[in-house]
């Protein structure tokens, strides 16, 4: 048998699952495909939100489809369906930083003691940052 024909005679198991994915073989195949290429899927059962934080939003999706998919030892999670909502999370207020900083700070920069309470405002409280913030002014 040709080299050709010995590659194309014995398809890779990643296409015999897409394959079998397709249509072209069952269900029951196509699982067995992925066992074999290591790769299982299991549904998450009563699954009622799904919460995706970031910096700037929360994305809420009420009554998804949740899927864990594990390939090689690596979970990863499919979300599908359910109803997706946006918030903005608030930022949070600044606290008024505490009096002997306050003054520490105008004390070591020179400056009054309102821009003192502004700097350590914009260093998060960091005093080291806050004089440095003033000094460069």
């Amino acid at each position: 048998m040709r080299r050709e024909q010995q590659l194309t005679a014995e398809p890779s198991m990643a296409y015999k699952a897409l394959k079998a994915a397709r249509g072209g073989r069952g269900n029951r195949d196509t699982a067995r495909m992925m066992e074999k290429m290591g790769v299982k899927m299991n549904e998450l059962p009563e699954v009622s939100q799904v919460i995706i934080k970031t910096s700037t939003k929360d994305i809420v999706i009420d009554s998804p489809t949740v899927t864990m998919v594990t390939v090689q030892g690596q979970a990863m999670y499919q979300i599908a369906g359910g109803d997706a909502t946006e918030t903005s999370q608030t930022s949070i207020t600044p606290t008024s930083p505490p009096d002997a900083d306050v003054q520490l700070v105008a004390q070591q920069t020179g400056k009054s003691p309102e821009e003192s309470k502004k700097a350590l405002i914009e260093a998060s409280g960091d005093l080291a940052r806050a004089i440095l913030i003033l000094k460069g002014q």
